[in-house]
Order: C-alpha cells, then sequence, then structure tokens
C-alpha cells in the first residue's frame, strides 16, 4: 500500500503543479482554459486510480481524494465556461476571475497540506518495509511473534502514532529550558564527555549521567538528545524516557519495545515477557534510548535494551557500576564564574553582575547556593527586585540553614525554603499544594485551580495570578499552549510541570508536623498499599485538608479505617483496570473536590460506589481514565456539586435518561466537561434542563453525532465548546436561543456543514472559534446582527466573509489562524 500511494501521490503533485500554474493564466487566455480542461481530463483517471487500486485507504485519505475529485470536476466546467464566455463581457469575466483563484487555493491547500503529510507517512512506511525487508506486514508480525514467544504487534487501540510522539516530544523539549546556554564552560565539557560515550565507544552498550537532584542532569540529557551530531549518528532514532520513582515498568517496556520496531503503538493488552528486550536481533539498527531519573538497579536492567546496535543513556541521581552500567559521567557542580553566571541571569536578566551593584553580597548569595543550578534559579528569580536589604536579610537566612544531616539532598532543600518563606502565605500554600501529584507527571490545570479555589476561598482568576507568580519565580512550569492565559481558555486541556526536586521540597516542607497534624497527607512515590507510618496511626483522626494516595489496584482488604474530619480535598492517583474507593471517604464530611487520575493503559473499573450516596458537601468531581459508573440510586441530590470533568473516560450508558435524572442529581451543576470520551455518540435530552449550567464542553469526542434539539433551553449557559467533534454534521437551530452565550467553539468540527440561520439571536456572543471547519462556505445574514461579538477565529477562505459583517459589527476583529492541516490518520 506504501509503495503505490507514494509513487501515484508523486505523479498526481506533478500534475497538480502543472493545473495550479494553468490556473493562474486562464482568466487571461482562452486557450489556457482549454488546456485547463485537458489536463484535468487527464489527471481525473490517475486519482480514480489511487482510490480503487484494491489497496484500502484510510478513511481521511479516502474523503480527501473524493473532495479533490468533485474539485476538479468543478474547475473543469468552470474552464469550459471560461473558454466560451465573451471577450468584451467584464462583469463575467471578473466574476470567473474570482472562481478561478478560489479554485486555485484550494488546489494549492491540498498540495501544501494532506498531500505532504500522505508521502511523509508512505516514506516512513517504506523506510521501515526495506529496512527489515519484509514483504508483508502479516509476515512479519507472524514472524516475530514465533521467534519472541507469540507477542502481539500491531496498532493499540488507545496507541499512539509516530507524529503524535513527535509532538509530545517537542513539547516537552519546550517545557524544560533545556540549554545549555548560561550553564558555563563545565556543561560544555559535560556534553562532550558523554558524547565521546554514546558516539565514540562502540563496545559501551550502556552509559550513565550520574549527579545530585538539581544539578542539570535532565538538561544534559536533552541537550544529548537534539544534538544534531547525536541524532546524525542514530539516524533520526533517538528516544527520551522518563522512568521516575515509581515506574510503571510493563507500559515502559512496551513502549521501548514500540520505538525499536518503529511501531510506537504496541498495544496495550499485549504482556511483553522478560525474553522479548533480550533478543538478539540479526538486523542493526542504531538507537539511543534516554532513560531520564532512574532509581534502581531491578527496574534498570528490566529495561536495558540488548540489541546489536542500540546503546542506553541512564540518567540517575545515583552512579550505577559495572557490569549494568559500561561508564558514567559524573556531573560536578558549578564553577564560581559559571554559577554567578546562571544567577545573574535569573536575578538581572544579564550573565553578568550589574554595574553599580553590591558585588560582594551577591557572591555571598551565590555561594551558598552550592553551585546547584536548580537553587541558583529559584533563588536568583526570589531576588529579583528586591532592595538590598532583603537580600542581605536571605544571605544571613541561607547561611543559617546548614541542617545537622550533611546529606546534599536535604542541604539543597534546606537552602531552597527560603524561595517558599519568603511567599506570601497564600502562594506558599498554593506551592505546597503541589505535592500532591504523583513525579514527573503533567498536572492538569484545571484541578489545580479548582482545588485552590476550594481550599484557600480565592476567586478562580486570584487563583491563575497566583500560577503566574509561581512560574515566574520558577517554583513550577506551564506547559505552552496558544490557549494558556485567554478569558475563555479551556484549562482542562492545558497543564503545568514541576521539577522534581521541587516537588520534593513541597513534601520535604509539608512532612514536618506528626502525621495525624499536617495538612497534606502525602505519599512521596506510588506504593503497593496505605503507607505504614499512616497504618501505624489510624488509632487518630488525622487533621490533613488534602489527602494523595498514589497506588496501584486495590482492593478491598487494602483500605483501612481512618477519620479524616477536616479533609476538603481527596486526590486518587492509581495505575489499574479495576479500583476499589476507599471507606474512608465517609469519614470525610466536608470533602468538597473529589480526584481520580487513573494512569493505566485500560479504562478503570470502580468499585464500592455506595461511598457517594452522601457527598453532600461535593463541589468538584475530576474523572480521569474511568469507565463512569452508574451511580446508585439511593444517591442524595448533590446539591454543592459545581463541577462535572471527564476526561479520556468511557460513558457507556452511565447518562442514559433511563439510568439517571442528570437534573435531579446534579440539581446546580455549572459546569460539565467531556474530553476524549471515545464512545460518546449523543448527549442525552435530559441535559437541557440543567437550567443552571454556565459552561458545556464536549470536545475530541470522535463519535459525537450531534447535539440535543432543545439545547436552547439552557438559559444560563455562557460557554458552549464542541471543538474537535468530527461526526458533528449540524448544530441544532435551538442553539440561537441562548441569549447568554459569550463564547461559542466549534474549531475542528471538519464535517459541520454551516451555522445556524438564525445565529443572529446570539445577543451576548463575544467570541467565535471556527478555525478548520472547512465545510462552512457560507455565513448566515443575521451574523450581521450579532452585536456584541468582538473577536472570531478562522480560516483564510471564510475570513473574508466576516470582514463584510466587520463593517456591520463596530469593534469586530477578525484573526485568520494558522493553517493546520489534520494528521491524526497517522495515527493509522
Amino acid at each position: 500500500m506504501a509503495v503505490t500511494d507514494f509513487f501515484a501521490g508523486e505523479i498526481a503533485t506533478e500534475l497538480l503543479k502543472n493545473l495550479v500554474k494553468i490556473c493562474r493564466k486562464s482568466v487571461l487566455c482562452k486557450r489556457t482554459a482549454e488546456q485547463l480542461v485537458t489536463s484535468i481530463d487527464d489527471l481525473l483517471p490517475i486519482i480514480q486510480e489511487i482510490k480503487y487500486t484494491g489497496v484500502e485507504l484510510p478513511p481521511p485519505r479516502q474523503r480527501h481524494l473524493d473532495a479533490l475529485s468533485e474539485t476538479l470536476v468543478g474547475g473543469r466546467d468552470l474552464a469550459r465556461k471560461v473558454s466560451n464566455s465573451g471577450r468584451w463581457n467584464v462583469y463575467k469575466n471578473l466574476q470567473l476571475a474570482r472562481k478561478m483563484e478560489k479554485l486555485e487555493k484550494k488546489v494549492s491547500g491540498f498540495l501544501n497540506g494532506p498531500l505532504q503529510a500522505y508521502i511523509l507517512a508512505d516514506v516512513h512506511h517504506l523506510r521501515f518495509d526495506t529496512a527489515e525487508k519484509f514483504d508483508r506486514i502479516e509476515n512479519s508480525t507472524r514472524r516475530l511473534e514465533q521467534r519472541l514467544g507469540a507477542v502481539n504487534i500491531g496498532v493499540g487501540r488507545e496507541g499512539t502514532g509516530w507524529y503524535e510522539e513527535a509532538v509530545r516530544r517537542a513539547e516537552e523539549e519546550e517545557r524544560c529550558e533545556g540549554s545549555l546556554v548560561n550553564l558555563g564552560v563545565g556543561m560544555d565539557v559535560a556534553k562532550r564527555k558523554v558524547k565521546e560515550m554514546v558516539i565514540g565507544k562502540d563496545d559501551f552498550r550502556v552509559v550513565g549521567i550520574c549527579g545530585i537532584g538539581g544539578s542539570g542532569k535532565t538538561t544534559l540529557a536533552r541537550e544529548i538528545c537534539r544534538d544534531d551530531e547525536v541524532r546524525s549518528y542514530f539516524n533520526n532514532r533517538v528516544f527520551f524516557l522518563t522512568v521516575s520513582q515509581s515506574p510503571n515498568v510493563e507500559q515502559l517496556r512496551s513502549k521501548i519495545w514500540g520505538m525499536i520496531l518503529g511501531n510506537n503503538s504496541v498495544d496495550s493488552i499485549d504482556t511483553i515477557p522478560p525474553c522479548t528486550l533480550q533478543y538478539d536481533f540479526r538486523i542493526v539498527v542504531k538507537t539511543l534510548v534516554i532513560l531520564d531519573d532512574v532509581w534502581s538497579i531491578p527496574v534498570l536492567e528490566q529495561l536495558i535494551v540488548k540489541i546489536p546496535g542500540c546503546k542506553t543513556l541512564v540518567v540517575s541521581r545515583f552512579k550505577f557500576t559495572p557490569p549494568v552500567i559500561n561508564c558514567t559521567y559524573e556531573l560536578e557542580l558549578l564553577r564560581e564564574n559559571e554559577a554567578v553566571a546562571l544567577f545573574c541571569h535569573a536575578a538581572f536578566g544579564q550573565n553578568a553582575i550589574p554595574s553599580g551593584s553590591n558585588e560582594k553580597l551577591i557572591k555571598q548569595v551565590v555561594d551558598e547556593c552550592k553551585g546547584l543550578p536548580l537553587a541558583l534559579k529559584v533563588i536568583g528569580a526570589l531576588l529579583r527586585d528586591k532592595p538590598e536589604m532583603f537580600w542581605t536579610s536571605a544571605k544571613s537566612r541561607l547561611s543559617r540553614s546548614q541542617p545537622i544531616c550533611e546529606s546534599h539532598e536535604i542541604h539543597l532543600l534546606e537552602r531552597m525554603r527560603l524561595s517558599i518563606d519568603c511567599l506570601p502565605e497564600k502562594v506558599r500554600e498554593c506551592f505546597l499544594d503541589l505535592g500532591s501529584f504523583p513525579e514527573d507527571k503533567k498536572i492538569p490545570l484545571d484541578v489545580l485551580i479548582n482545588i485552590w479555589v476550594d481550599l484557600h476561598d480565592i476567586e478562580e482568576e486570584d487563583a491563575f495570578a497566583i500560577l503566574v507568580e509561581l512560574a515566574e519565580k520558577n517554583l513550577l512550569t506551564p506547559v505552552k499552549d496558544a490557549r494558556y492565559g485567554d478569558i475563555y481558555s479551556s484549562y482542562y486541556d492545558i497543564s503545568v510541570y514541576q521539577h522534581d526536586v521541587l516537588r520534593d521540597l513541597a513534601i520535604y516542607l509539608s512532612n514536618r508536623e506528626n502525621v495525624n497534624q499536617r495538612r497534606r497527607l502525602l505519599m512521596p512515590r506510588r506504593e503497593t498499599g496505605i503507607p505504614k507510618e499512616w497504618e501505624r496511626n489510624i488509632d487518630k483522626p488525622f487533621n490533613a485538608q488534602i489527602v494523595s494516595v498514589h497506588t496501584g489496584e486495590m482492593r478491598e482488604m487494602d483500605w483501612f479505617s481512618m477519620e479524616f474530619p477536616k479533609a476538603e480535598v481527596l486526590i486518587l492517583n492509581f495505575s489499574s483496570s479495576e479500583y476499589f474507593l476507599p471507606p474512608f471517604i465517609d469519614n470525610m464530611p466536608k470533602l468538597k473536590a473529589l480526584v481520580l487520575i487513573n494512569y493505566s493503559t485500560s479504562n478503570a473499573v470502580l468499585r464500592n460506589l455506595s461511598v457517594f450516596t452522601n457527598l453532600s458537601n461535593l463541589r468538584s468531581l475530576w474523572f480521569e481514565k474511568i469507565s463512569v459508573p452508574q451511580l446508585p440510586e439511593t444517591t442524595l441530590p448533590l446539591k454543592n456539586l459545581r463541577k462535572i470533568s471527564l476526561v479520556l473516560c468511557k460513558i457507556n450508558t452511565s447518562f442514559d435518561d433511563s439510568v439517571v435524572d442528570l437534573p435531579h442529581l446534579f440539581p446546580y451543576l455549572s459546569e460539565l466537561t467531556m474530553d476524549h470520551c471515545v464512545d460518546l455518540t449523543e448527549l442525552p435530552p435530559s441535559i437541557c434542563k440543567m437550567n443552571k449550567l454556565e459552561s458545556l464542553s464536549v470536545t475530541n469526542c470522535h463519535s459525537l453525532r450531534e447535539l440535543p434539539t432543545d439545547l436552547g433551553k439552557l438559559n444560563s449557559l455562557k460557554i458552549l465548546r464542541t471543538y474537535a467533534c468530527p461526526s458533528l454534521r449540524r448544530l441544532p437551530p435551538g442553539i440561537c436561543s441562548l441569549v447568554w452565550l459569550h463564547y461559542l467553539d466549534i474549531s475542528q468540527c471538519v464535517n459541520l456543514a454551516s451555522l445556524p440561520e438564525g445565529i443572529g439571536g446570539l445577543k451576548s456572543l463575544e467570541k467565535i472559534d471556527m478555525r478548520e471547519c472547512p465545510q462552512i462556505r457560507n455565513l448566515p445574514k443575521s451574523a450581521a446582527w450579532l452585536r456584541s461579538l468582538r473577536r472570531v477565529i478562522c480560516d483564510e477562505e471564510v475570513s473574508w466573509l466576516w470582514r463584510e459583517v466587520e463593517r456591520s459589527v463596530p469593534g469586530l476583529c477578525v484573526q485568520v489562524a494558522e493553517e493546520c492541516f489534520n494528521l491524526d490518520w497517522l495515527a493509522e
């Protein structure tokens, strides 16, 4: 399939390029128009041949080719009209010229977008087919199964493709500062030494980087990952994986296996036997696997790949010795001049001490940071724009922070504690809350904001301001997103990241009190059950306001009876396909926020649903990768519940009107989010009776076919998001009755045919996002009645329609979105 499509795509590309050139001249010469007809007649059979060669194309590719065929047929008719048009009919010729320009743009869009992606995908398939010398995928799978212990290799139901992996890797690289600039000559030397081990020593199969937390290990490893010479040596087969203290080893091994085979979508239900990664392939393909944040030898031994040409770079706080690792580079702390440069960059925005500053004081503060890059950045950010007296006080407090234990880790935490002690009380408490989330995981911004709002009695806008302040002080890092900070941004698909040393600091500061008196009861890493320290103290109530549990599968017998009279937030992080909810939820009378996040590869089935029967104070509920359960009939109406978020969940029939009365169960719900719920085909009609609902987000739900007819009855609705729902073909006319709607997001609804004729009835509408809606080619006349509309985001093809509306609506700004072609089909 790949070879046929590739060469057919090449032929189509050349012919289409000629077609575009002819289009540009067609309005000037009838002879050119006649040539255009001939070219299209020659081209259409080739497209039909691509479509009907007996090879089944992915549905998105089939749709693109069908649309191109229709466009070319229309172009042929248009060219004939040009040929038959009188020379002196100026008005008609002008109309035809505009249509020809539109045809050219459409064909060019296909040339520069999907067609390029088709070729890229085919080259990707062709490269691996040729390299591994397999004639057919079925044969290759069968041979591998026989030789590797009947392992099923293929595209997983929930897997992601190489393109998504590349995007994820790029996002992670942007997330981390990851640059050796400002880290000095020492880091350059370190990079050179590590490169010598990686590409200069063929007999070294496993090499390492070690150093204390915050010393720049991950930064150095990421530099190696994107170094041009390294990537060239390994033919761009360089992969970066974070292991962490509590890894899912089977999941990581599956991912490595997928990378080695050039298939990052190994089925999640397959269990790779221990011998798989030890198999000695005869085909040598150079590959570099970088394992970051490795904590133990047993885990490392399961992840090391023993295949000719494959090398592993291990990044750890510990120095692992031979025979596990051939050679390890010990990362040294920064020298004085390097430390000063990095500190000054954080404190003054330049790489040297500013003239006129107190150089002695600055160097004293730098000296107290002991050459640790992370400490230098955090303390530097803390002291930025502060008066000299504040610097003097900081220096004194730093010098007194030497603990009895001389451990480098404790030493670092004690020194960095200053940056937290100097924060305003609310900001400090919000920072300490970050220790509630697992290491090396992105923290959903929506969850974080909800917790801060419920726990610290602040408004959502103030919570976001605290987030920005923590980011400015290098205490957390927002993952870059175009919507970050927008007034209508959807927080549920934006996240933040925290360095593991800063997380250690939050836990370290939270755990100083007796376990029963702590405000936050946290588990530093994933364990098989409840920590022994908790178990030994269950005879007394726990006064924690936040309880965070991180385990694998939990059964009824794994829990203990515990009292939490003050608990307001419960975060359950786990990794399993089945999970028994803790009985002690019944002993949390003040519980306001319940968060369940499943890190397994399959959706979890929840047990012990009786805990939901009396959560009278619950205000927010977050389910991630859960099979949404049917609540017991004895469940009382949750009158205080304001927000429900279902991410990557299976809805099943839990919301059917025959199963649950949503308006009765959630009478005051104001925000409902369903994201990436793949089995959701329609919303229950009863949702239209939830009169308090202000925000409805149904996004990335690829099976959603329609919205309820009576959606207009949601008379309190202010925000409606239905983006990236490709099966949605129409919006119900009833939405035109949403007189309080402020924001409408229908972006990436690629099959949405039109906007409702009565859209002008949305009198309060301020913003529309309709980028990547290629089927919408006209606007209703009533669009000119949208007097409150201030911003429209759309594609260039329809922007001129909105420009006409712009004349009728004062203050309207039309923003043309960057072209971004949908490449979801690459995952197939």
